[in-house]
C-alpha cells in the first residue's frame, strides 16, 4: 500500500510546463509495440516484453534470455511511417536492451533515436532501470552507433501485491536539463484479465486499457490513449508473440503489427 501512496504523491510533483510537441519530437515511447498500442499506451507498469526498454527499462528484468522485437506500421504510411525494433537480454537480476525508433514522413527533422538500457532487480519485488537515448542524423553513409544530443530515462517497477504492479518513469528530453515528464502507472492482473492505467505530468495525459486472454495463447485488447481509442489482438506461444493493433489518430486510423521472438 505504501508503494501506491508514493506513486500518487509523485504524480502531483510540479514539473515545468513544456510547449506542445509534434509527434515523435521527443523520445517518448507512445506507439511502440502493438500490445502496448492495443492497450491504449498504458504500459508503464506492464512492460514485460522486449519493448520495456522504451516504456519502462526496469521491466526488462521480468524475463530471462534473449528477446528480439520488430514492428511495422502497415497502413496509412503516407501519414507517417514508424518501424521500431529492439533486442533485450535478461540474466538473473540484470537485463540489457538496445532499441531504435524512427519515424518517416513527419515534419520533424530528426525523429530517429537509439536506446541503450540497463535494469537491475534490487529486491524480490523492486527493480530499477535507466536508458540513455541518442538522436541520429538522417541519410548518412555510416552507421551511427550512438548519435548526438543524449537524454535519459530513470525508472522503477514495484510488485505491490502478486496481482498489482506499479511503475514510474522520469524522462529527460534532448537539449533540456532535469526531468521534463513524469509518467506513473498501475497494472492489475486477475486470472486471465489485465487492466492498466497510466498518467503523465505536466501534460496531464491519461491512458488506460485492458487485455483479456480468450484462451492461453489468444488475447484481445482495448484501450484509450489520451482520448484516442485503440484495440488489438495477439497470438502468443512460448517462443513467439504476434500482435496487431489499431488506434485512431488525427482523423485517421493507424494499424500496426509486431513480432517478438524469444530465444
Amino acid at each position: 500500500m505504501q508503494y501506491i501512496k508514493l506513486l500518487v504523491l509523485l504524480s502531483f510533483l510540479t514539473i515545468p510546463e513544456e510547449n506542445k510537441k509534434a509527434l515523435f519530437e521527443d523520445a517518448h515511447p507512445l506507439l511502440v509495440g502493438s500490445r502496448a498500442v492495443g492497450m491504449g499506451n498504458a504500459y508503464t507498469a506492464v512492460s514485460d516484453d522486449a519493448t520495456a526498454g522504451f516504456w519502462n527499462p526496469a521491466g526488462l528484468v521480468q524475463s530471462q534470455g534473449v528477446k528480439i522485437f520488430g514492428m511495422n506500421k502497415f497502413h496509412n504510411r503516407n501519414h507517417y511511417a514508424f518501424d521500431p525494433k529492439g533486442i533485450s537480454y535478461g540474466y538473473r537480476s540484470f537485463a540489457f536492451f538496445w532499441g531504435n525508433k524512427i519515424a518517416l514522413g513527419t515534419n520533424i527533422t530528426n525523429a530517429d533515436y537509439n536506446y541503450y538500457s540497463l535494469a537491475h532487480r534490487i529486491h524480490s519485488h523492486i527493480a530499477v532501470g535507466g536508458s540513455i537515448k541518442f538522436k541520429r542524423k538522417r541519410f548518412v553513409n555510416f552507421y551511427q552507433f550512438f548519435g548526438y544530443d543524449p537524454s535519459y530515462d530513470l525508472a522503477i517497477l514495484m510488485k505491490v501485491k502478486p496481482w498489482i504492479k506499479a511503475g514510474m518513469v522520469a524522462q529527460n528530453f534532448p537539449g533540456k536539463s532535469g526531468i521534463q515528464m513524469l509518467t506513473g502507472g498501475i497494472a492489475y492482473q486477475y486470472n486471465n484479465f489485465l487492466f492498466s492505467l497510466d498518467t503523465s505530468l505536466p501534460k496531464k495525459n491519461l491512458y488506460f486499457g485492458f487485455e483479456w486472454a480468450l484462451i492461453p495463447s489468444v488475447h484481445v485488447r482495448m484501450g484509450n490513449s489520451n482520448q484516442k481509442w485503440a484495440f488489438g489482438t495477439g497470438y502468443e506461444r512460448k517462443q513467439i508473440a504476434i500482435n496487431y493493433a489499431c488506434i485512431s489518430e488525427e482523423r485517421k486510423k493507424s494499424h500496426f503489427i509486431s513480432v517478438e521472438i524469444r530465444i
